[in-house]
């Protein structure tokens, strides 16, 4: 690792933690020559390539997702800190997985499995856009689906709750 500031190639690690949130490890360094200190974050890296609905593929991009679910999770009461906790569960799950490509749509179903636990509204933007609803009727039958999903989840938890 060299150094930002004087371009020495060799630094000691004083520190290091693995924060829960992300899948990155920082790393407090201190350079050898001019003994300065600095951050470094050590990542896996993820190559998974996507396999878009016209079939071409793209590389699989955490950034590019943050981006999706943030848009889907504006103005609900989704925090950013939560979206970008998603954004690392949906990869640690693709990560686990050990595949070397996905297609989008299970990368879609996936995003909307963790937007559902969390909020209905996100939930239903983000399948606007991923389901590509031709009419009103398609949305309705979308939501109308989330509450008999919601009903089953209510009757199932009180069943176990009554147990």
């Amino acid at each position: 690792m060299r150094c930002p500031f004087c371009n020495h190639e060799e630094s000691k690690v004083t520190d290091s933690r693995n924060p829960e949130q992300t899948n990155a490890i920082r790393r407090r360094r201190e350079c050898l020559r001019c003994l300065r200190r600095f951050t470094t974050f050590e990542t896996v890296d993820l190559t998974i390539q996507i396999l878009k609905r016209d079939g071409h593929y793209q590389d699989f991009q955490q950034d590019k997702l943050i981006k999706g679910l943030d848009a889907a999770c504006r103005h609900t009461r989704i925090s950013r800190q939560q979206v970008r906790e998603i954004a690392y569960k949906i990869t640690a799950e693709l990560m686990e997985r050990q595949i070397r490509e996905i297609e989008a749509t299970e990368l879609g179903e996936i995003s909307m499995k963790y937007l559902q636990q969390l909020d209905t509204v996100a939930y239903i933007r983000f399948a606007c856009v991923y389901k590509r609803f031709k009419d009103v009727d398609e949305l309705k039958d979308a939501i109308e689906n989330i509450a008999l999903h919601d009903e089953k989840e209510t009757v199932h938890a009180s069943e176990k709750s009554s147990d």
